[in-house]
């Protein structure tokens, strides 16, 4: 499979109407740049999720 490159995924991101902000531009730019592998990436992007949105308690 090949891997899109920071600009296709911001282009097919506005054509959903879900624009990346400059922050997410920066971030996927920077995953490129240093070659971070799919599993470092999805840690990273969900370490800051966590960080946005509170998980409730059970």
């Amino acid at each position: 499979m090949t891997r899109l490159t920071s600009k296709e995924v911001a282009h097919l991101q506005a054509m959903e109407g879900n624009p990346l902000t400059p922050e997410q531009i920066a971030m996927f730019e920077m995953f490129e740049r240093e070659g971070w592998s799919d599993e470092r990436r999805l840690a990273h992007i969900r370490t800051l999720l966590t960080k946005r949105v509170p998980i409730p308690a059970e």
